[in-house]
């Protein structure tokens, strides 16, 4: 089964930067299409961006210029980089595999905490 591992998530001051990362183990992993998702207290998760086995990205409304996503295939591995944090960008970040072929996130990693203070 697809595991996703991501690590990378802590303490920074608002304007400061962290890059999140998702480790992904499993059949097919460079063939999937992975999702990064935040979830804050109180507030339904949601989509911050997605990149495409080709490399093809897409970031939520909300992010645009702040959310960079990347990925290593040689290392199984995706990135989210957080630049000039917010307090509001404060939430668990979760990384998300979609099945092959698909374009809906299927499997989930356990999520790393962000926490921006201002």
């Amino acid at each position: 089964q697809v595991q996703l591992v991501e690590s990378g998530g802590g303490l920074v001051q608002a304007g400061g930067s962290l890059r999140l990362s998702c480790s992904a183990s499993g059949p097919s992993v460079n063939s999937r299409t992975i999702f990064w998702y935040r979830q804050a207290p109180g507030k339904q998760r949601e989509l911050v961006a997605s990149i495409t086995r080709d490399g093809r990205t897409n970031s939520a409304d909300s992010v645009p210029g702040r959310v960079t996503i990347s990925r290593d295939n040689a290392k199984n591995t995706v990135y989210l980089h957080l630049n000039s944090l917010k307090a509001e960008d404060t939430a668990v970040y979760y990384c998300a595999a979609a099945i092959i072929g698909d374009s809906r996130p299927q499997y989930w990693g356990q999520g790393t905490q962000v926490t921006v203070s201002s």
